[in-house]
């Protein structure tokens, strides 16, 4: 906590703006502790600088945590460092708006596997446009450019985590479960946003035969439709590996009965496939 918080009347607006800070810093930079060190330094300069002509300190403190963010970001692209690390999931504790900016980053692993390819300015740009609604004009005075130059970040951003970028998932088998697990996550908790940034623009969920007549469509076309179907329903569904890749399984009564083949390319789920025939079902190696 910032000290003087009783006694500084910034010290209390700070104090209710860090849940905010945090939740942008950590989806800037991908790592908790990172987040932590931005926020802190925010506080530093505050407390440096005479704010009395601001009118909207929130929106100043979001513009010096983002300045902070790009700066470490590109002193971690100028080290040539490791993507960050990904952060572990933390169930929800009920700590209200605070415990929520902890989990700020929603869409979890998945998003970071793309985040980690982009440029510092694209991924600022993308996560204080899409993910905060911040205006471009206000983009582009924390990166040094114009308007034009931060929606075009912002855009090449986007391409790529809806899709566009190179292949993140294919070769690497803990990349691949990573989506998943994040997936199941945000059906779970019922986060549309989180599930349709996951998925292609173009992902077919396809079901077999046996799905059909349980119910379900023969395909699902398109990120929306997709993630409506998976928002929320994914309750009884468990991470497995099945046939040595990634997927969902469902058991009833202690019995296979459904099964989620997911494709992931590019960081993002191509397509998925649902198998309910039983033979099928049968002859599947399905572990988890």
């Amino acid at each position: 906590m910032a000290e003087g918080t009783t006694a500084d009347p910034r010290a209390q607006q700070f104090e209710a703006a860090r849940p905010h800070l945090r939740a942008v810093a950590h989806r800037v930079l991908g790592s908790p502790d990172e987040a932590e060190d931005a926020v802190q330094e925010t506080w530093v300069r505050l407390s440096r600088t005479d704010t009395s002509e601001v009118t909207n300190l929130t929106g100043w403190l979001t513009t010096v945590v983002s300045r902070v963010c790009l700066d470490m970001l590109r002193a971690r692209a100028a080290r040539r460092e490791e993507p960050a690390e990904l952060p572990e999931a933390t169930p929800d504790d009920g700590r209200g708006p605070e415990g929520e900016a902890v989990l700020a980053d929603a869409i979890g692993p998945a998003l970071l596997l793309v985040l980690d390819t982009l440029t510092p300015a694209e991924r600022l740009a993308f996560v204080l446009h899409d993910m905060f609604a911040v205006p471009f004009l206000e983009i582009a005075e924390i990166i040094g450019g114009t308007p034009a130059a931060a929606r075009q970040l912002a855009s090449r951003g986007r391409r790529r985590v809806r899709g566009g970028g190179t292949d993140q998932g294919g070769g690497d088998p803990a990349r691949r479960r990573a989506v998943v697990e994040a997936f199941l996550r945000a059906s779970r908790d019922g986060d549309f946003a989180a599930l349709v940034a996951m998925l292609h623009p173009d992902v077919e969920l396809r079901a077999d035969a046996a799905g059909v007549r349980m119910g379900s469509p023969a395909v699902v076309a398109g990120a929306d439709a997709v993630a409506a179907t998976f928002d929320g329903r994914a309750r009884h569904a468990r991470l497995a590996v099945i046939d040595g890749e990634p997927g969902l399984a469902w058991f009833a009564g202690g019995e296979l009965r459904v099964v989620f083949r997911f494709t992931v390319t590019g960081g993002t789920v191509t397509a998925i496939d649902l198998v309910a025939d039983p033979e099928t079902l049968a002859g599947l190696e399905v572990a988890g």
